[in-house]
């Protein structure tokens, strides 16, 4: 029961990650060619300004509770994932960097480069959280000890010595970032005015469009190279409402959007990200980290999960910090009201 609870409860702290942090990675994402002017970029900036930092806590609050609860799956991905991981970390500060930086330098080719680099480090950021997930699904090649080691990339084809990147990958980092992308360009759409606003609601129609074809291609790739996802389906076909919920969200941004209903294309898109991500954990639950050696390898809920003690306790803990995160999120987005222009007079 305590492996059922704490495999959702991780999941839901990524979901919320995706979610929250998502939108500023779209607007990182949009940074790089929607703006138009020196306001328009402000403004822009000014849209994530005060909520940006707080929405990566979740990512640290997911990796640490890995490291308590399921501790084997924690080392097994972090070692094999090594490269990636400090990629990650590397394009996660050069975005704070750049932010920052922003603020103390009035020089035009320096703005530039620093736009440059925020918005090149956003969309990176997002299709390697794509391609991580992607190979989540897919399997990796673990070992009898439980750890592996994925180069690059091989033959650009899934199978039992993968590379990080492959044909199924690379499809996991383009939905990642095309939806991260509409996720950014719909907050625009709630945060900012003028022409830029415009634009940013222009955009939504192609997004969603190469959002809803991606989607499709990515579920059928998914059934090819791990058809056991949809065991669980099977086993309870009421869950097939999540890949129902992912069709409802995707027309639902389109109705939304064409009504001009800005927050409720938003909160549609969120759904989406939820349903999305639901669906990946509930078809390969209760495995963790799937083997492409053999199923007898793969890291499950009972292999990985740490001792009742550590768990009954951090989860009195877990809900501590958690009540003080989800306090602070509902204070500062009730205080970011309005719109983000660029002389910040309309906050």
């Amino acid at each position: 029961m305590m492996g059922f609870i704490w495999f959702w409860l991780v999941a839901v702290m990524i979901v919320g990650y995706v979610v929250l942090d998502g939108f500023d990675l779209g607007v990182g994402i949009l940074h790089l060619f929607l703006p138009r002017t020196e306001s328009e970029r402000r403004a822009s900036l000014r849209s994530i300004g005060p909520v940006w930092d707080g929405n990566e806590v979740w990512l640290l609050a997911g990796g640490g509770t890995l490291y308590f609860a399921f501790p084997l799956l924690y080392a097994s991905a972090f070692s094999g994932f090594y490269l990636p991981l400090m990629i990650v970390l590397w394009l996660l500060v050069l975005r704070g960097v750049t932010l920052e930086l922003r603020n103390h330098i009035d020089v035009g080719v320096w703005l530039s480069l620093l736009d440059g680099v925020f918005g090149l480090a956003s969309a990176l950021l997002a299709v390697f959280y794509g391609a991580a997930l992607a190979n989540v699904l897919r399997g990796v090649p673990l070992g009898a000890d439980g750890y592996f080691f994925l180069p690059l990339w091989t033959n650009f084809k899934p199978g039992v010595h993968p590379g990080i990147l492959d044909w199924y990958t690379v499809i996991g980092g383009l939905v990642a970032l095309v939806a991260l992308t509409l996720h950014g360009a719909l907050w625009l759409t709630i945060k900012v005015s003028g022409q830029l606003e415009q634009r940013a609601a222009q955009l939504v129609n192609p997004l969603l469009l190469a959002l809803f074809l991606l989607t499709v291609v990515s579920l059928i790739g998914t059934i090819a190279v791990r058809p056991e996802s949809l065991n669980n389906y099977y086993r309870y076909p009421f869950t097939f409402v999540v890949p129902a919920g992912v069709l409802a969200s995707l027309a639902s941004i389109w109705w939304f959007n064409r009504n001009r209903q800005s927050i409720k294309a938003f909160l549609s898109s969120s759904a989406y990200l939820f349903f999305m991500l639901a669906g990946a954990c509930w078809g390969v639950y209760p495995t963790l980290l799937p083997s492409t050696t053999g199923a007898d390898r793969d890291i499950t809920l009972t292999r990985a999960i740490s001792g009742p003690h550590t768990l009954s306790v951090g989860l009195a803990w877990w809900s501590f910090g958690m009540l003080l995160a989800v306090a602070y999120v509902v204070f500062v987005y009730s205080r970011f009201k309005g719109k983000a222009d660029a002389d910040g007079a309309a906050h």
